[in-house]
């Protein structure tokens, strides 16, 4: 009698064992099929967040890797006929300290603290900037309105590519109302652009964007030509540290 109730009281035990371990593999599983089913919805959302042609733009010339410069040194030049100018900058963009050195005079400011010293060679250097960093500009500033994209001729290169226009509003920056009309091939690398003063109809600079050289991930356009040849701004001394 004990070896059989030892015997009856062991199955009883092995079957609600049993039971356990099969509702627990099932709370599991269900645990890991929800998890799995989170992680596969939020891969889906976020393919659904599709990116601004702005920030395409930018992803394209390399902004991911904006945020490992600790300066970034370059000269702005500029040839028209037999005429030469130039300025070179050291700029520090997580202090925003920056350095002019000029022909005339060295100016050594910082952004956060502009004074009447200091203006001219600020405005001197968003001009520069921007014309080095376009593709950044796009999502780094503000006060502007971006339009959709259009199928369009490009104005030098005759080529159909991609064109989108930045305005900016007329209450801000050194140049307010301005807008330039920027074309990018398909892998959204500027090619050329417009540039209307005070958004005007009719274009006040139309040049290339071409020569472009990587530093450390950013795609810079080195050379910019006008299509009748006898104009280049263009970017010498380039390091990105």
């Amino acid at each position: 009698m004990k070896t059989q109730y030892f015997s009856t009281f062991t199955k009883k035990q092995i079957m609600r064992l049993l039971t356990f371990l099969c509702l627990l593999t099932l709370l599991l599983a269900c645990k890991t099929e929800t998890k799995e089913q989170n992680t596969l919805s939020e891969i889906v959302s976020e393919e659904k967040k599709e990116l601004t042609t702005a920030k395409k733009i930018a992803q394209a010339h390399g902004i991911e890797y904006w945020k490992n410069v600790n300066e970034i040194q370059f000269t702005f030049n500029v040839d028209r006929d037999d005429n030469h100018f130039e300025r070179s900058w050291s700029w520090k963009p997580k202090t925003d300290d920056i350095q002019l050195i000029s022909e005339k005079d060295t100016i050594r400011y910082n952004r956060k603290s502009v004074d009447s010293l200091s203006l001219n060679a600020d405005k001197a250097f968003i001009n520069d900037k921007f014309w080095l960093l376009v593709p950044f500009q796009l999502v780094w500033d503000e006060g502007t309105s971006i339009s959709e994209p259009v199928k369009d001729l490009a104005p030098i290169s005759k080529k159909e590519l991609s064109k989108i226009t930045i305005t900016y509003s007329n209450d801000v920056g050194y140049t307010p109302g301005d807008a330039y009309d920027i074309y990018v091939d398909e892998d959204y690398i500027i090619r050329e652009w417009v540039f209307r003063k005070g958004n005007t109809e009719e274009p006040s600079m139309t040049t290339t964007f071409e020569n472009y050289e990587d530093y450390n991930g950013i795609k810079i356009a080195k050379d910019h030509k006008m299509a009748e040849g006898n104009f280049n701004l263009y970017f010498s001394n380039i390091k990105i540290k």
